[in-house]
């Protein structure tokens, strides 16, 4: 019996999206981060009743109950497997771990505290874009193709040169066209052959300095220019940096 449940289980297809779990984990990571961003505001204005958790004199960040939840989460559903109603908890309790832990994506990057300095609005990024994925599942676009039938080796080398524009794009500095890009082909495609933003990966790799492609570059994406999302951004983690900081003696720290 157990053989064929095992068996059962391993020929299920991939590509079936569980549309209500993804709903109770994008709702869960969601409330979280706005309540997560609504606290961690407070405790910067020492209002209300919450306060940073230390031990031994260690601040204890939010990322922290995050990364344990998710752990937990991940070992619960991989050695129980458990039935409804205990699934869509764990959904749930997965969606409040994402959460907690892509708040302070920033602190990934940089090993240091900088949730409200410039460079912590990539915690926020990492939350839009996380979200958008979660958008699109719920919708029911998925990487993989529901009606592939027996083309499986078409659709698989479609899948990877897909992953291929995905990679070009992300390196070109145009995360969000190529994170939906997995969802839409044609998007990730598109990103893939555009112009690279000047001081993204593949810019700084293959645009040579005085080049008419790094030229170009440059005045398509200006020092100082925002992006359409950044008054989303702004709302949870504060006004980004004056376009062009003071230099100097004196000066405050540059904007990113």
């Amino acid at each position: 019996m157990t053989a064929e449940v095992t068996a059962a289980t391993w020929e299920a297809p991939i590509d079936t999206i569980d549309r209500p779990i993804v709903a109770w984990t994008l709702a869960a990571f969601l409330v979280t981060f706005v309540l997560t961003r609504v606290v961690t505001r407070l405790i910067r204005a020492g209002r209300g009743p919450f306060r940073d958790t230390t031990v031994g004199g260690v601040h204890i960040h939010h990322q922290v109950y995050g990364i344990f939840l998710l752990l937990g989460v991940g070992l619960l559903e991989l050695a129980y497997r458990p039935a409804s109603p205990w699934f869509e908890v764990l959904a749930v309790l997965f969606g409040v771990g994402a959460a907690l832990t892509l708040d302070e994506f920033a602190l990934w990057l940089r090993l240091d505290d900088v949730y409200w300095g410039p460079e912590g609005r990539r915690s926020v990024d990492a939350v839009l874009i996380a979200s958008v994925i979660g958008a699109l599942l719920l919708l029911g676009f998925s990487p993989f193709d529901d009606d592939a039938g027996d083309n499986r080796v078409i659709a698989s080398v479609v899948l990877v040169v897909d992953m291929l524009f995905v990679l070009v794009a992300i390196l070109k500095g145009r995360t969000l066209l190529g994170v939906v890009g997995v969802f839409v082909p044609v998007l990730a495609l598109v990103a893939a052959v555009r112009l690279a933003h000047p001081r993204s990966p593949w810019a700084r790799r293959r645009y040579r300095p005085g080049s008419a492609r790094l030229a170009r570059a440059r005045r398509r994406f200006p020092e100082g220019r925002r992006n359409r999302w950044d008054p989303l951004v702004d709302l949870f983690a504060g006004r980004g940096p004056a376009p062009d900081p003071p230099s100097g003696p004196g000066a405050g720290p540059p904007g990113d």
